[in-house]
């Protein structure tokens, strides 16, 4: 069954939510944003960012509040606050399932295993 559009969302757009979560804010803000809160190892072009903004305002999860000039600032709306959220839980969810993993009794050989999990620590 295909997934339905916005249903689970990508990084960038993950973190574009969570910029907006915190306050409103125009495209530099968030980029900006993004880029300290992952310490640079996300970065967002221009390109990316407006992309992701068009989907958002389309969708309802933002919505433009001032515009100066060129310069358009956006606040997240109670849908796209939602999304954000919904997508936290999902992530912690992820994890959760992540580290009970090491539940299950590993049958794999050495052969089965990639490389890097033979390295020692």
């Amino acid at each position: 069954m295909p997934k339905k559009s916005m249903e689970t969302l990508t990084e960038s757009m993950f973190y574009v939510l969570m910029a907006f979560s915190k306050r409103p804010m125009c495209g530099i803000e968030v980029t900006e944003y993004i880029e300290r809160k992952t310490s640079g190892r996300v970065l967002m072009g221009p390109a990316t960012l407006y992309t992701i903004l068009g989907k958002f305002e389309k969708e309802k999860y933002i919505r433009e509040v001032e515009v100066v000039g060129r310069k358009r600032t956006y606040c997240i709306t109670q849908k796209g606050y939602d999304a954000y959220k919904e997508e936290v839980a999902r992530l912690k969810q992820c994890i959760l399932d992540a580290e009970g993993a090491d539940d299950f009794e590993r049958e794999e050989t050495e052969e089965m295993l990639p490389s890097a999990a033979l390295s020692p620590v």
